[in-house]
């Protein structure tokens, strides 16, 4: 069975143990924590992941700035991002998905949401 790595980078340490809850409910994610954009790139610049899951808000780097560069990176250019964030505006979905999102989940977080959207971009 294959592993998939997948990094969540959130700066509210309650938001990230309920997004990795709910990751270990699938069989075979290899999960990796970042608390900001910044430690997020770190991670992301040491191993390769399979999909990404980043809030918007944070400090010192925001989702989607982290996004933006990720996108430019060319190793991480097919690799889907998942964006979760209290924004729920048109604006902000358009704008994230327009730099390369590739889907969106606004707070409060529900499990089984996480579950479906990540299930079906790793194709599981």
């Amino acid at each position: 069975m294959s592993t998939f790595n997948v990094l969540v980078v959130e700066d509210s340490p309650t938001m990230r143990q309920l997004i990795v809850f709910a990751l270990k409910r699938i069989r075979g994610l290899n999960i990796t924590e970042a608390n900001d954009g910044v430690d997020g790139l770190k991670k992301i610049s040491a191993e390769k992941f399979d999909l990404i899951l980043t809030d918007i808000n944070m400090p010192i780097m925001d989702g989607l700035k982290l996004v933006s560069l990720v996108r430019n990176d060319p190793n991480y250019k097919e690799v889907p991002i998942v964006i979760i964030t209290t924004e729920g505006a048109n604006e902000d979905k358009e704008r994230a998905m327009a730099i390369g999102a590739n889907d969106y989940i606004t707070k409060p977080i529900q499990t089984t949401k996480i579950i479906d959207v990540t299930k079906r971009l790793l194709s599981l």
